[in-house]
């Protein structure tokens, strides 16, 4: 599996793969300011919930080695005023807020007067989040193993793999470790319109890793199920409240509608950082909006509709719990009621 993002500790600088060049192009790219880290997150050269996270805490390096203040207290309110503009970066996604305040708490439980210390204990916590990640993925991949029957045909939406994640992946790590057992026969690829993720993305990792794989456009899926050639539906999560919603990329409820009318199962695949049970509902989820350029250029190329034409440009919507067979975690599968397996979760799970 290629590597999404590292930490270059000779330059000190955040290395990422530049997403928007694939498939055609793999471009890494180095990042050494906060406002180059905000532009590769808001333009999603990275993406993916864990991988934002992972790549905001090298941020918070980068930022805090770029503080001149001297004396603890300004250099302090100087690295959250920075941290709240990393966290504003995208809106939905929860795993951004949730591994900056983490380390932000964290430094404010430590006795650390001498500032010029602070970078190097966020750079070893950033490395902890990134290893957590990585761990985590693997957790996920073994859990969803129980899911998946004999030679299985799995539908995905947007991209779950190792470029979403530190690690192997959420939902498409399910399907490599499933691969490497023998026990899948196909992934049929949305291809994830306006910016074509799973089409670019998702059937390039497939490739990489040599999975079957079928692109499909995303109007195709209800077909796709009624001729019998799905077996489940299998997706990530950027954020799921405490009743069990899940905001995913666009597209994703309208697949959980289809599944329910052809009785497929329905599975979310996310970590614990991704649960934000101080929603208690998925109606309190906020929803990225984007350009609508998006929606009528295509990668921002080919138009698509005529001059002046308006859209409608939402980067997530919502799937509510009763759509939901099961949460698949790196503790296991969460199954309905959501909101008490969520609240007992929360009891064990600190932050979640």
């Amino acid at each position: 599996m290629i590597e999404t993002l590292k930490w270059d500790p000779n330059e000190e600088r955040l290395i990422l793969l530049d997403q928007t060049k694939l498939p055609q192009e793999t471009i890494y790219r180095p990042l050494e300011t906060l406002d180059e880290v905000i532009e590769a997150i808001q333009a999603l050269r990275v993406r993916g919930a864990p991988a934002i996270g992972v790549s905001a805490a090298y941020g918070l390096v980068i930022t805090a080695r770029g503080i001149n203040q001297t004396d603890f207290e300004g250099y302090m309110a100087a690295l959250s005023e920075k941290a709240d503009r990393l966290k504003a970066a995208r809106p939905t996604a929860v795993n951004l807020q949730w591994a900056v305040e983490s380390i932000m708490g964290r430094l404010q439980q430590m006795d650390l007067h001498a500032v010029e210390n602070i970078p190097g204990v966020i750079l070893k916590m950033a490395i902890e989040l990134h290893e957590d990640d990585r761990q985590r993925c693997e957790l996920m991949a073994e859990q969803g193993q129980s899911i998946l029957p004999p030679k299985a045909r799995v539908l995905t939406h947007c991209n779950t793999g190792f470029l979403a994640t530190a690690g192997m992946g959420t939902a498409l790590g399910v399907v490599i470790r499933g691969h490497e057992r023998g026990m899948i026969e196909r992934v049929y690829a949305d291809e994830t319109r306006p910016l074509l993720q799973g089409a670019r993305l998702t059937a390039w990792e497939c490739q990489q890793l040599g999975i079957p794989c079928t692109i499909i456009c995303d109007n195709m899926a209800g077909a796709l199920m009624k001729q019998g050639a799905v077996d489940l539906v299998m997706v990530g999560a950027d954020r799921i409240a405490g009743d069990g919603s899940a905001a995913n990329k666009v597209g994703t409820y309208g697949l959980a509608v289809l599944a329910r009318a052809h009785r497929l199962p329905f599975y979310v695949v996310a970590p614990f950082s991704t649960f934000d049970s101080r929603l208690p509902s998925g109606d309190l989820i906020p929803i990225e909006h984007r350009n609508p350029e998006e929606v009528l250029r295509v990668m921002g190329r080919c138009s698509v509709a005529p001059d002046q034409a308006e859209a409608w440009n939402p980067a997530f919507d919502v799937t509510p719990p009763e759509l939901i067979t099961g949460i698949i975690t790196e503790q296991g599968i969460l199954k309905p009621p959501f909101d008490v397996a969520i609240a007992t979760l929360a009891k064990l799970q600190p932050g979640i």
